[in-house]
């Protein structure tokens, strides 16, 4: 069974208000050893995310301005933001969020496509929930192979698919499952093995069928 985001996000979260300034969000920053915030509204909405890059933006484009006040022209937004003191001018926004009831697998997903570190997690209301990050999503991999094994074992091979146990062989080390046996078609076979690709804390699956053709 796969893991639920609400599983393994962390629900302590430190978010910060819109009219937030700036010399506190660099604080907290610091304090709390985070790169990122979420950034709420008055009523509790997640609106955007404050991060470190953010803080630095301004910092970067204010010396190369030499500390002039944003100007008009192409650089218009960079030299806004150059100018920003608060969350709600600073933070990247719409936020890149998820549900709780999402797989860990889509977050993982969602970070490597949106390149960020972490992602608010919130409620059907736009409330903060949680937050997960990397690390909470790598997490599944600390699963025990011994589980992974009667996983594939039970609920993949003989629940999922009806096929007997005792055709099959699974072996897991490091998250690493090496499948071998007899499937009644290829097609059993190749089903088999992309289920067991989706159980949680895999990490790969090896191919050792002997298939009725004899491929």
């Amino acid at each position: 069974m796969s893991a639920m985001v609400k599983d393994v996000m962390t629900t302590r979260v430190v978010a910060v208000r819109k009219d937030a300034p700036y010399k506190a969000i660099a604080i907290l920053l610091t304090q709390y050893r985070v790169s990122a915030f979420p950034v709420l509204d008055d009523d509790g909405t997640v609106i955007g995310v404050v991060s470190e890059a953010d803080l630095l933006c301004k910092e970067a484009l204010t010396a190369a301005m030499g500390g002039r006040p944003a100007r008009p022209g192409p650089y218009h937004d960079d030299f806004a933001r150059a100018a920003a003191v608060t969350a709600a001018d600073l933070m990247t926004t719409p936020p890149v969020t998820i549900s709780p009831g999402d797989p860990v697998i889509s977050a993982a997903r969602l970070m490597y496509n949106t390149g960020v570190k972490r992602l608010p997690v919130v409620r059907e209301n736009g409330h903060l929930a949680g937050i997960i990050s990397r690390a909470d999503v790598l997490s599944v991999y600390g699963r025990p192979d011994d589980e992974i094994g009667q996983e594939i074992t039970k609920n993949v091979i003989s629940n999922e698919f009806q096929a007997d146990p005792d055709c099959f062989t699974v072996t897991v080390k490091d998250g690493i499952v090496t499948l071998e046996g007899r499937p009644e078609t290829v097609r059993q076979g190749r089903d088999i093995l992309a289920a067991a690709w989706r159980v949680e804390g895999v990490v790969s699956v090896r191919d050792r069928l002997t298939y009725p053709d004899g491929m």
